[in-house]
């Protein structure tokens, strides 16, 4: 068939514009994958939640053009290469403990350092102060990008006797949760285990492990009130304090449209308020849940906790200051925040 030149001109516009809108539209599928277990939108776990939430509400503000699917339970890769997955842009999104990354990128070791956040309010001031930014700076130059600041307390579950103040820590086998606080626990006399938080159950039961050190959600959601006999509670003060973000591959970031981009980091922001509320929440519960198992619950007073910041002061927190000077500056930013 013979086309006019205006002819010519308006089919291929109409294709231009198909194209366009093809582009526009097209789905993007994410696959989002972390250690915990799996649950629903309003159910279990919150870190699991967190995740279904993000990819709800993604998939509403974008008109189901940005979907993304939650891999639990670590179903989807390995715990510990998750990170380094994220870096290559072989993995999308991942909610994991940064410390993990700690043996790769030497500053993230500042996601679990014991006793410099002891609260929930300095964690999430990190955001915006000097100490959010430089570590931001180091991840976005080894390609990950943060998309929700989360942080969560911890205590310790442990058998055969409590484990509160440094003279108890003597003798025990016990899992820290990241190089800096297992210095710490050697200083006081512990022997340390190193395992991902959802290896703990097996450890303690088998006796491989006489007490472990996790987040308040992870005593709930791994089920240690079953072989725990002596819980220290963070819900009023403690050391332990873990930086555990939403976190997606800079690869995979810039490869969506701007827009996308900017409903990923608004709907991220918007479920920090979530996470600090439930982390709060969970602090509690533990207590409770661990109580009504037969467990005798311990809660840290100030000058006990004033004991390990001063031995995390000798041993974890200047190791990580001679590291690099990279390590050394997020180190005297984020005790400005002290």
């Amino acid at each position: 068939m013979h086309l006019t030149r205006r002819q010519w001109i308006g089919t291929a516009a109409a294709a231009a514009a198909t194209a366009g809108w093809s582009e526009a539209f097209a789905q993007t599928s994410l696959k989002i994958s972390h250690q915990f277990p799996g649950g629903s939108p309003t159910e279990g776990d919150f870190r699991d939640r967190l995740c279904r939430s993000f990819a709800a509400e993604v998939d509403k503000r974008t008109g189901g053009a940005l979907k993304a699917s939650v891999y639990p339970g670590s179903s989807l890769m390995k715990t510990n290469a998750q990170f380094s997955a994220l870096r290559k842009g072989a993995l999308d999104m991942s909610l994991v403990p940064l410390s993990y990354a700690g043996g790769e990128v030497a500053e993230t070791n500042a996601g679990l350092m014991p006793a410099l956040v002891p609260s929930y309010e300095q964690g999430a001031a990190w955001k915006t102060a000097e100490v959010g930014r430089l570590l931001s700076k180091v991840l976005d130059d080894k390609g990950v990008i943060i998309v929700s600041w989360v942080w969560q307390a911890g205590g310790v579950a442990s058998r055969a006797r409590p484990l509160v103040t440094p003279d108890d820590a003597k003798g025990l086998k016990v899992r820290g949760g990241s190089r800096e606080m297992d210095m710490m626990l050697k200083q006081a006399g512990a022997s340390v285990i190193t395992l991902p938080s959802n290896e703990i159950y097996a450890a303690m039961q088998t006796g491989a492990m006489d007490a472990a050190m996790t987040s308040s959600t992870s005593f709930i959601s791994f089920k240690l009130e079953e072989i725990a006999k002596h819980l220290t509670s963070g819900r009023q003060r403690t050391y332990w304090f873990m930086f555990e973000p939403l976190m997606m591959s800079k690869e995979v970031f810039a490869r969506l449209p701007k827009a996308q981009q900017d409903v990923v980091m608004a709907v991220g922001a918007e479920l920090e308020v979530f996470a600090r509320d439930a982390a709060k929440a969970d602090d509690k519960a533990a207590a409770e849940i661990y109580a009504k198992a037969g467990a005798k619950i311990y809660d840290m007073d100030e000058p006990t906790l004033k004991k390990w910041q001063a031995i995390a002061r000798d041993t974890a927190w200047k190791d990580f200051g001679e590291k690099n000077e990279s390590c050394a500056a997020i180190l005297r930013a984020a005790q400005k925040l002290l």
